[in-house]
């Protein structure tokens, strides 16, 4: 195996990370997360979060990926060859992220031209469900392909192939540098201005204002540990991916909190920038915050598009500069995504760059297609909330058992340390083999209770086996199986001549 690319500057990496954590629902997700869960409250439980979970883990999947110069799959087998599946796992899960976070993306483009015009009228939900999505009746009623959403998911898919394409330094980093900075000074703006309309006041009281009888409710926290791990980007193959990419005296605790304050003050900004407008909204309509929030989806694309009409002769430039972030969000995560893939498969079978970028980025392309048609918006639901909420939340479980018990942890410690400014001790070492397992455990089997207690948002039972339950056993069975398949240079599993076994 050649000799592994690395970032050209600190500065690309953390803008490449920073980028990859930064994506769509820190502009939606976490804003309306926040006000749903008790505001202030919500913000000290997701702070503690961030302390025993978040920032630990960027720790480790840095300090590993960092060691062991390798994607997911290649680190995992470095560390004990029988582990190699749970990072053919997390591979699989950034393969089905992919496919329909692409047409996530695909819908801020067109809403960015929709912006110029306030295409959505008076009426943005029958727009968006209707007029744009062509939604179908069910999700097994696909009705063709939307051409709406074809053309602009090929440029998404467009941008990421040349972005992977042409390499870390030259690529991925070079993108980043200019993305990240540009789409915080659009989101700095939209806050700024956000803050000083009219009823901004109560938009921000709704969102921070702490309620204290919350405290010691269960849902509260297991919200706040959930959009940790959604937020940053961890336990999914990316960090580990990416911390391969970096020189041997990188500084990587540094690097992990910078990354994971950073994501989280962007967090805070797009709150700040989001709920400022639905408070003007809610004071131009005479009604009260929580009658026009909405969660997910029908925020970004519904709920903001008619609070942006109330902004009069600005409503064009806050329509367009609100849907550029999405999409500039959107995009740098969706690199990391595949280029934590297309890493894994050109470390098992020796495989250059550019060839790898080609067959997966070809392979996931197609298969985004799917939800390009009229069923996509049910197809993606499902598959979302089966791949983040067991996919990830258990890979990330499993990740912190097997490396926090049986492995040496202390080794990783005691790598990153010497080459570290600031040094982790035994709160990190806890964090990781304590409080993360028993946070992660009790998230991940709460959700696959109410699970099955109650089909999820009333999909039918076929629905939510093929499109959920069915992608959980790919994840799982085709993570063993590829693991079994041999590598093309067994070299690479031996590191500076020794294996690395334990």
């Amino acid at each position: 195996m050649g000799q592994r690319e690395q970032w050209g500057t600190r500065f690309g990496f953390i803008m490449a990370a920073v980028g990859s954590a930064v994506g769509l629902g820190n502009i939606w997700r976490f804003p309306y997360m926040a006000a749903d869960n008790g505001g202030g409250i919500f913000f000290l439980c997701y702070l503690f979060a961030l302390l025993t979970a978040g920032i630990p883990i960027m720790i480790l999947e840095f300090g590993i990926g960092h060691k062991f110069r390798g994607g997911a799959p290649l680190t995992f087998a470095r560390m004990n060859r029988n582990w190699e599946w749970l990072g053919w796992w997390q591979v699989l899960v950034c393969f089905f992220i992919a496919v329909y976070y692409v047409v996530v993306i695909a819908w801020a483009i067109s809403y960015v031209g929709f912006s110029i015009t306030q295409a959505w009228g008076d009426a943005p939900k029958d727009f968006f469900f209707g007029k744009f999505l062509k939604l179908t009746g069910g999700p097994f009623e696909l009705g063709g392909i939307n051409t709406q959403i074809l053309l602009p998911l090929i440029l998404a898919w467009a941008v990421t192939f040349i972005s992977i394409y042409t390499g870390v330094k030259a690529g991925i980093e070079r993108v980043a540098k200019v993305l990240i900075p540009v789409l915080f000074f659009m989101v700095v703006f939209i806050a700024i201005r956000g803050v000083t309309l009219p009823g901004a006041a109560a938009g921000l009281n709704f969102l921070f204002e702490p309620d204290f009888s919350r405290l010691l409710d269960y849902k509260v926290w297991t919200a706040a540990y959930g959009q940790i791990f959604f937020d940053l980007s961890i336990c999914f193959a990316i960090m580990i991916t990416y911390a391969s990419y970096l020189p041997k005296k990188s500084d990587i605790v540094n690097n992990a909190f910078t990354t994971c304050l950073t994501n989280c003050s962007f967090s805070l900004l797009a709150g700040m920038a989001v709920f400022s407008i639905l408070g003007h909204m809610a004071f131009t309509q005479g009604v009260a915050v929580k009658e026009v929030a909405s969660a997910g989806v029908g925020l970004a694309f519904i709920t903001f598009p008619a609070a942006i009409s109330t902004l009069g002769s600005a409503a064009p430039l806050f329509g367009v500069l609100f849907f550029l972030a999405l999409t500039f969000a959107g995009i740098t995560s969706l690199i990391s995504i595949n280029e934590a893939a297309i890493a894994a498969f050109m470390d098992k079978f020796n495989m250059e760059r550019k060839k790898a970028t080609v067959i997966y980025t070809g392979t996931a392309a197609a298969c985004s297609l799917l939800f390009a048609t009229g069923a996509g918006l049910y197809i993606l639901d499902i598959v979302d909330h089966f791949t983040n909420n067991f996919g990830i939340v258990f890979g990330g479980l499993l990740e912190v058992l097997l490396i926090g018990w049986l492995f040496n942890l202390k080794s990783i410690k005691d790598h990153v340390n010497p080459i570290s400014d600031f040094k982790v001790g035994n709160w990190w070492l806890f964090s990781i083999k304590v409080v993360t397992p028993l946070v992660a455990g009790y998230t991940g089997i709460m959700t696959l209770i109410s699970d099955l207690k109650k089909p999820y948002e009333g999909y039918p039972p076929d629905a939510l086996f093929w499109m959920g339950w069915f992608v959980l056993i790919v994840i799982m069975v085709g993570g063993i199986l590829m693991a079994s398949v041999k590598w093309k240079d067994e070299q690479s599993l031996v590191k500076g001549g020794v294996t690395l076994d334990r």
